[in-house]
């Protein structure tokens, strides 16, 4: 009798263990799924067209999301129709003048976005970003592509900002209604 209760111990041990390898083998193909939900096929070339509108620019924040970190214009009023042109470029020289504006990390983005930091009508500045000196009110220390961001003025009806990322990565720009955002990957592999 004893012997009976030690090997039917065994056998639920040894299912116990088998059940755990099943579980185990089971969540493996769940995390390399969730591995390679980034989205791919972005690109690192030129993306916009127009860039310059009457709109005001209102503020300009950032955020970090699982497989990019994004930067947000916000534009009120500017509706889906937020003019831009984005680019890697090796220096960020400041469209008004041709001056150079150092910007940290491994690439730049130039980033031009079709509404000036003032309003047209009476001058006042909408947006408070000092030619060469960081974002107002963002800050980036510790996202994964983000890291540095640079004012480069508003000039003919846009506004120019140097985003300088960990490397040259793909991104992409949307537009949405009041808002044009950019999103910079955080690798090639569309891995997290």
């Amino acid at each position: 009798m004893r012997r009976t209760g030690v090997i039917a111990t065994a056998l639920v041990l040894a299912g116990a263990g088998l059940g755990g390898v099943a579980a185990a083998a089971d969540a493996a193909p769940a995390a390399a799924a969730r591995a390679t939900a980034c989205p791919t096929g972005w690109g690192s070339g030129a993306k916009g067209g127009t860039a310059t509108g009457a709109v005001p620019l209102r503020n300009i924040r950032t955020g970090r999301h699982d497989c990019y970190d994004r930067m947000v214009f916000d534009v009120p009023g500017g509706g889906r129709a937020v003019g831009y042109h984005v680019r890697y470029v090796d220096r960020l020289r400041q469209s008004a003048t041709g001056h150079v504006i150092p910007v940290g990390g491994g690439a730049v983005l130039d980033v031009h976005v079709g509404a000036p930091s003032y309003d047209p009508a009476t001058g006042t500045v909408t947006y408070p970003g000092r030619v060469g000196r960081t974002l107002p009110g963002v800050n980036v220390h510790g996202y994964r592509t983000f890291r540095d961001t640079r004012f480069a003025g508003s000039f003919e009806g846009e506004t120019q900002v140097g985003l300088g990322v960990r490397a040259r990565l793909p991104f992409r720009v949307q537009q949405v209604s009041g808002r044009l955002v950019v999103d910079v990957a955080h690798n090639w592999t569309g891995g997290r």
